[in-house]
């Protein structure tokens, strides 16, 4: 099946404005656990219900995968719309600001539109592919930093969970490194607003050792059609199958991928 992101694009948005309007006038209401310091809200679940239901009344013919009940359904073309419905969960309990809900469309293991949006900042993030990227309707563009020392770089959150010890022995490491050699480093707490935000130019890089479809599939569409480079810990492209995150004005990637390297032989000398 062909895909005609742009033409799709206008579900989306209509999607994510049902998902916002939910977002912004409930309270979080009874917390599910999901695992150490994880959890989901009953907004969480309202709005993935929502949303799946639209969609597969204006799309039947699209699979559909959401972050707190997986794969509702699975479509033969490869095609799904892969949705965060509050990204940001642990911001948007404690009336943190800084959470948003993320939809994209992956066409198998790669995105083709993306739309976020940020209700409690009045903020709107769209791309289709090779159609360039919008916020609130008007173009975007990546940073044009050149040097690291200059640069503001997003960092994911460190790990919780089973592992969390191990896995965090990198993100101390790349932190030490970050410290050392840009202007400053911010954490965030959702990737949609990471990946967005790279995308308009307010920071200049995203570290994220990790690769949640629902967390990166809009934001990685729309960072890319706003001029940054996406890739993978190695610096090969990335996909929806890779293992991290890393999205950088292209005048910083290679410098931010050779401190990464050096940050990976640090944690494995301290293992």
């Amino acid at each position: 099946m062909t895909v005609d992101a742009h033409a799709l694009l206008p579900v989306a948005e209509q999607a994510v404005t049902i998902a916002a309007e939910i977002v912004k006038s409930r309270l979080p209401g009874a917390i599910t656990a999901k695992g150490d310091r994880d959890m989901a809200t009953e907004v969480d679940y309202a709005v993935e219900h929502a949303v799946r239901d639209f969609l597969s009344r204006e799309t039947p013919e699209i699979g559909f995968v959401g972050e707190e009940e997986g794969a509702a359904t699975v479509a033969e073309s490869g095609l799904k719309w892969v949705l965060d419905p509050v990204d940001g969960t642990v911001n948007f309990l404690h009336g943190l600001p800084l959470c948003g809900v993320s939809l994209g469309l992956v066409d198998k293991d790669m995105p083709t539109l993306g739309v976020i949006d940020l209700p409690f900042l009045a903020s709107r993030y769209s791309a289709a592919e090779g159609n360039g990227a919008k916020a609130n309707g008007q173009a975007i563009h990546t940073g044009e930093t050149g040097d690291l020392h200059a640069a503001v770089v997003a960092m994911g959150d460190y790990a919780v969970g089973d592992d969390a010890k191990t896995k965090n022995r990198l993100r101390l490491a790349l932190t030490r490194e970050l410290v050392a050699r840009v202007q400053r480093i911010r954490m965030f707490g959702a990737a949609s607003i990471d990946l967005a935000w790279v995308a308009e130019g307010k920071v200049d890089a995203l570290v994220m050792l990790s690769n949640k479809p629902w967390d990166t599939a809009a934001g990685v569409l729309i960072a890319r059609e706003a001029g940054a480079t996406v890739v993978d810990l190695d610096g090969s492209p990335h996909t929806m199958n890779s293992t991290a995150t890393i999205a950088a004005s292209p005048k910083i990637l290679a410098d931010l991928i050779e401190l990464i390297a050096e940050a990976r032989k640090n944690a494995e000398r301290n293992e």
